[in-house]
């Protein structure tokens, strides 16, 4: 048994939090250097909760600075890659992120980005984690709404 737990590589866990971010009917996605579309998405640093680190990621990443965090909307999703050959499973806590703000700043880290309804923004996202989470989003949108409406 002792052999058997010295051959096993012990995976790296990580935690990163993303944002839904929204602008009337419109979502953002970003197209990422390696040719992806997904969200706003960073790691925490030290001494930085969830909300801090997503709001400075939307600003470093897209220049939007006016925005707000949807409360009540959290969702996760995880998946794993390799990275210098070690295994690495990720954690994602995604949030849902109001702004009015049009206009995209892009960082390095991105190649573009698009606002889009959701059956496009569904459509463009690269993984099943993404579509997933916005399907998500707009279905906490519509239940939110419906309860300040009625």
């Amino acid at each position: 048994m002792e052999n058997i737990k010295s051959q096993v590589k012990i995976l790296t866990e990580e935690k990163s939090v993303a944002a839904v971010v929204f602008n009337g009917k419109k979502y953002l996605l970003l197209k990422y250097g390696l040719g992806h579309w997904g969200f706003v998405k960073g790691h925490i640093e030290e001494g930085e909760s969830n909300e801090e680190t997503i709001m400075r990621e939307l600003r470093e990443e897209t220049g939007i600075i006016e925005a707000n965090i949807i409360k009540g909307f959290k969702a996760r999703y995880d998946y794993y890659f390799k990275f210098q050959g070690e295994k690495i499973h990720k954690y994602v806590d995604c949030y849902l992120i109001k702004t009015n703000t049009k206009e995209v700043k892009l960082s390095y880290e991105h190649d573009d980005y698009i606002w889009l309804p959701l059956k496009e923004a569904i459509k463009r996202a690269t993984f099943k984690n993404a579509k997933n989470i916005l399907k998500k989003a707009n279905s906490y949108q519509r239940t939110t709404l419906d309860k300040f409406l009625n």
